[in-house]
């Protein structure tokens, strides 16, 4: 029987680098960024709205709608891999954990944070690093997008910054039972924290390699636009923040102003 561990975390905050680092594990098939919560998501729309199944038993009906997505979210991990534990990533999990948990009791999320300040910086140095192709987020004519501090207000009300940070604030407010890893952490003291990470999951620990994390996720990036660089560094190490240079000392102060909740929650200076 397999286990079904989620991850949903924030945008640039090491996501993709965890993935990696558990797929060492022989034991562990980890997702790039997957759809399966999607796969769901259209079998409710469906159940809902359907008059076949409005026209049943209710509590009947439900039944067999909470099996389906049961067995169809194993079943599609049974066809790609015989490893005994998945970690499937998408962002939406842990505001959905409610529906997540009406199908699989007490599901396990693994949530990645990172200093808000970094989060949007890496989104300004990806932006700054495709200037070979139109992105849509500068328009100089109406004057959109034309600064870092504008980008910075885009990001901060739009996908996938404003978003993921709106359910982060959501998920904290129903206290449901998630594990936060924080990316400096995870960076300064890998082994501390995936053990941390093997408690929470109660599996047994793994002794990872953090100098060679080879990547086994693969996705196009191509489809995400700037905000879509799924690359890691085999090499997992804490790297000096430049936020203030990057952004702007300005821009950083305002970030932090913007968002006391998440800083006061997750202890960042």
């Amino acid at each position: 029987m397999k286990e079904i561990f989620y991850q949903a975390s924030l945008p640039r905050s090491g996501s993709t680098l965890l993935q990696n680092i558990l797929g060492q594990n022989p034991d562990f098939y980890v997702t790039p960024t997957s759809g399966v919560l999607e796969l769901v998501f259209g079998a409710r729309f469906n159940f809902d709205n359907s008059p076949e199944f409005k026209a049943q038993d209710n509590e009947e009906m439900l039944s067999g709608f909470r099996a389906f997505c049961s067995e169809g979210v194993k079943g599609f991990f049974n066809a790609i891999t015989d490893k005994h534990y998945i970690v499937d990533k998408s962002r939406g999990w842990g505001v959905y954990y409610d529906f997540l948990n009406f199908y699989q009791e007490k599901p396990k999320v693994i949530c990645m944070v990172r200093d808000l300040r970094d989060v949007f910086c890496s989104l300004e140095k990806q932006h700054r690093k495709a200037q070979s192709t139109s992105n849509g987020i500068t328009n100089d004519a109406e004057m959109v997008g034309t600064t870092t501090a504008k980008r910075v207000d885009m990001w901060s009300n739009s996908q996938p910054v404003g978003l993921a940070i709106d359910r982060l604030q959501q998920v904290l407010l129903e206290n449901h039972p998630i594990l936060f890893v924080r990316y400096e952490d995870l960076t300064k003291n890998p082994q501390a924290e995936l053990d941390k990470i093997y408690d929470y999951l109660d599996v047994p620990k793994h002794k990872h390699n953090f100098k060679e994390v080879k990547q086994i996720t693969e996705e196009d990036d191509s489809v995400y636009g700037t905000s879509g660089d799924h690359k890691i560094r085999e090499d997992v190490k804490a790297l000096p923040s430049n936020y203030d240079e990057i952004l702007g000392k300005q821009t950083a102060e305002n970030i932090k102003r913007a968002y006391p909740w998440f800083y006061e929650t997750f202890g960042y200076a």
